[in-house]
């Protein structure tokens, strides 16, 4: 039995966690603020890039042109019902998005959601290391590895949480350090 093994799982929520917070808005506009937003079109829930295509214009403005002009009305009502605090523009071709100036206070809901995710990827690395913690402790109850393997592996299990633990850490303070700069 090797921990790294299980290397995969852990990569899995720390890649997870970065996909999660890449639509928590900064200064910046990007695509991924509004990709995943659910937009009903026929007769379904869909993601917003199933149902159009999504631009950059600048650094502060994101355009959405939907491939079926019949389902304008129903993105725009999936963005302003959205969390995102934008206002869309329909001018018949595409939806302009200008992402307003962050408020100080929206700095401060951003953050409290970025802090709420982190740790939410945490308890999913702690989960990841009690089903190792189980697997070991069962291997060893199965005699097919003693008690000092046992001790390796535990401490070998602790290394990898403590370093991934860490990639969290950082992750969090780039994008903090993200959303505070103006």
């Amino acid at each position: 039995m090797q921990i790294s093994e299980h290397k995969n799982d852990f990569d899995k929520a720390v890649e997870y966690l970065k996909n999660d917070i890449t639509s928590l808005r900064t200064g910046r506009a990007t695509t991924a603020l509004v990709e995943d937003l659910p937009v009903n079109a026929y007769g379904a829930r869909q993601p917003l890039k199933a149902v159009g295509t999504i631009n950059v214009l600048d650094a502060k403005t994101v355009a959405i042109e939907p491939w079926d002009k019949s389902l304008m009305v129903e993105i725009e009502k999936a963005v302003r019902d959205s969390s995102l605090g934008i206002n869309p523009v329909n001018n018949g071709k595409q939806i302009i998005l200008a992402l307003p100036q962050l408020t100080s206070e929206r700095r401060a809901e951003l953050i409290k959601v970025l802090h709420q995710k982190l740790e939410g990827a945490r308890i999913s690395l702690r989960k990841i290391r009690e089903d190792v913690k189980d697997l070991i402790m069962t291997a060893e109850k199965d005699k097919a590895i003693g008690e000092d393997e046992r001790y390796k592996l535990q401490e070998d299990l602790e290394k990898m949480v403590k370093d991934y633990n860490e990639k969290i850490k950082t992750i969090g303070e780039e994008k903090e350090k993200e959303i505070n700069s103006v």
